[in-house]
């Protein structure tokens, strides 16, 4: 084999190699996103399977505060459909419509002494506020995989493989504004 010829096949084999190791690290990425998106899975759906405990216990002793009981199950069930559609765009609105639904919840129950001293409810309550701390450290956790993911399936040369193989962005899991401003305690006990 000539000198040339020996420099071309190098040429291609460090190419193809190249290659795929890009494409192995392209996968590894988008696998990273679905485990991470897994993850928020699992804990959703502990925090609705907590959430049918806590609206019953709750009933048992706000039996005046129906409607604040109802929107906590309405926004539970609209989690639960978002979750269903794979939206990403639809479970950050749902989740912002939850959290508000049990910070007014938690508000109301304030004026329950007898529901605040039952150990259900604060053993409910401590569990959903351990769960909603676990779901917002893995939606880091996913929109770090994320950006990764797009960051990389934009750059150059991985944008070459992206595309030879389709590999698609992923949409980050945001939270409506209303979601991350400072709340007005004082307009939750009024």
């Amino acid at each position: 084999m000539s000198v040339s010829g020996f420099i071309v096949l190098a040429v291609i084999v460090v190419t193809a190699g190249y290659s795929i190791a890009l494409y192995n690290s392209l996968v590894s990425l988008k696998h990273s996103v679905s485990k991470a998106w897994s993850n928020i899975d699992v804990l959703l759906k502990q925090r609705h399977d907590e959430l049918a405990k806590l609206v019953a216990t709750c009933q048992q002793y706000m039996k005046h505060e129906q409607e604040t009981l109802e929107k906590v199950m309405l926004a539970r069930s609209g989690v639960s459909n978002a979750l269903g559609k794979s939206s990403v765009a639809a479970l950050g609105q749902a989740e912002t419509k939850m959290r508000q639904g049990l910070m007014n919840l938690f508000a109301v129950a304030e004026a329950y002494p007898e529901l605040k001293a039952n150990e259900s409810f604060q053993s409910l309550q401590q569990r959903i506020s351990q769960l909603e701390d676990n779901i917002a450290d893995r939606r880091e956790f996913y929109n770090e995989s994320v950006n990764i993911n797009n960051v990389r399936i934009e750059q150059f040369p991985d944008i070459f493989i992206a595309r030879l193989f389709n590999f698609k962005d992923f949409e980050l899991l945001e939270f409506e504004d209303s979601e991350i401003k400072d709340v007005n305690i004082k307009a939750l006990f009024e």
